[in-house]
């Protein structure tokens, strides 16, 4: 039945021509994981060899960021090549009283421009496998169906609106499995329960077969394949059930690597995908405290210092990349999630939307041809709902050049640091470099006015929640 629909779909729209070349296009975007935790970037407890392949037959970028250092504002951005500001996407999407409260929307407005509706107008073949996260969660039933956001077909978790894989649970010495996050059954279907521990391999089973009939009928695919198997509560196979919030996070890690190694495979031993396909593989934000690490970077999800908003980020595409510079790392290029939509389009010959993006196009630094920054500063601003979570956070951040600058919605508060010379952020130089921290809150403040208010400024003058003994 999956199999006719897609080749339905598919049948919609004509082949491009050979002169045509245009890229195929996995985007892996990955649930709460740190920017050390593949090997590739320095984890030395756990290995993950398939990406760990990827990197080493293409590109490793080390200053990469994306736009928000929680999940939902972080997809929104690299969905829309736009700050998630705009569509008042500032927090995870919750339930509707929660969204309501910290001055969010409910969902990503479908008017919204993305990436898979551009590719698609120009004869993609688009899919969505593994969470959304966009909308359609909790007690938010109306939300829109992930495909009118420009995808063919779409296979999400509990927080999207479709059909859906759904995690059973199980533990060592237990033979009937739980459920979680049951009454999702309600947000569309039809619903598939498996295993937590297996749901990669679901959406990479449902991936593959759709990449396949689009090469057979000779169209170009976009894919996302947006795993959350990081993400807490972690469920690796019974059979790698270890002690410790760490110990289990690296089980699920590895587990993870190797059921994405089936679609890699797949891709690198079919020669007609292997040399016109680029993969691209990023996490969402920063790491759970005590689960995943940064790195040499201070701080984690929810946060604005570099380990809440730096993310690893690897490129393959053999048939696309500089061939002088596979197996390198990148130090040099400053660049984010919200510059992928773009770029992708640049490289793949589609025209741009009718929307001013805030993203730049640096598809040459991409593809390995180029080690230039995008011209532009990048900007974050907290989630509404974490000012005072484990001490008070800056509101607001900017990256310039090699400044980092950190402060509150008023501009006070500064701190600045050199994050070339200085990643952990460890020497505030807001004292000694006056005229450059000034200049950049006054910027921080300009950009942070010129978006659409939540209630960031409200919640922050919340007490912090004690903690439940």
């Amino acid at each position: 039945m999956k199999v006719r629909i897609l080749a339905s779909f598919l049948m919609l729209v004509p082949p491009l021509s050979a002169v045509e070349r245009r890229p195929n296009v996995v985007v892996v975007l990955i649930d709460d994981m740190g920017w050390g935790d593949f090997s590739c970037f320095g984890n030395t407890e756990a290995k993950t060899p398939n990406i760990d392949r990827l990197a080493s037959e293409g590109l490793r970028f080390r200053q990469f960021y994306v736009n928000s250092p929680i999940c939902s504002p972080s997809r929104c951005a690299l969905t829309t090549g736009q700050y998630p500001q705009r569509w008042k996407i500032t927090s995870f999407l919750n339930n509707r009283a929660d969204n309501e409260r910290r001055g969010m929307a409910q969902w990503l407005d479908p008017k919204a421009p993305t990436l898979a509706r551009s590719l698609k107008a120009a004869g993609y073949a688009t899919g969505h496998f593994g969470k959304w996260h966009l909308g359609g969660q909790r007690d938010v039933a109306e939300a829109p169906a992930i495909t009118e956001y420009g995808f063919d077909v779409s296979l999400t978790n509990f927080e999207g609106m479709g059909p859906k894989l759904l995690p059973l649970t199980l533990k060592p010495g237990e033979t009937t499995p739980g459920k979680i996050w049951e009454d999702a059954e309600r947000l569309g279907g039809p619903v598939t329960w498996m295993q937590r521990s297996k749901i990669t391999t679901g959406f990479v089973d449902a991936a593959i077969p759709f990449i396949d009939k689009a090469a057979e009928a000779k169209k170009p695919f976009f894919i996302n394949l947006w795993p959350d198997d990081v993400h807490s509560p972690f469920w690796p196979p019974v059979n790698q059930w270890v002690e410790g919030k760490r110990g289990m996070y690296l089980s699920v890690l590895k587990e993870m690597d190797r059921q994405l190694g089936k679609l890699f495979d797949h891709i690198r031993a079919t020669p007609e995908l292997r040399d016109n396909t680029l993969i691209i593989v990023l996490s969402d934000n920063g790491p759970e405290p005590g689960a995943g690490k940064a790195g040499e970077f201070r701080g984690a999800k929810g946060t604005l210092l570099e380990g809440g908003v730096r993310s690893p980020l690897v490129v393959w595409g053999p048939g696309w990349t500089e061939k002088a510079k596979a197996g390198s790392a990148n130090d040099a290029s400053v660049f984010a999630a919200f510059d992928l939509a773009p770029s992708l389009l640049k490289i793949a010959a589609v025209e741009a939307p009718e929307v001013k993006f805030d993203g730049e196009d640096v598809s040459p630094t991409l593809l390995g041809k180029s080690q230039d920054s995008r011209k532009g500063a990048i900007y974050w601003r907290r989630p509404p709902d974490r000012k005072n979570a484990n001490g008070p956070k800056p509101d607001l951040a900017v990256r310039e050049g090699k400044w980092k600058l950190l402060c509150e919605y008023d501009g006070t508060k500064t701190r600045l640091f050199d994050v070339v010379a200085d990643p952990g952020e460890a020497k505030n130089l807001a004292g000694e470099e006056k005229g450059t921290a000034e200049r950049l809150a006054k910027a921080a403040v300009a950009w942070h006015q010129s978006m659409p208010a939540d209630k960031g400024p409200e919640l922050g003058r919340e007490a912090p929640k004690k903690k439940a003994r």
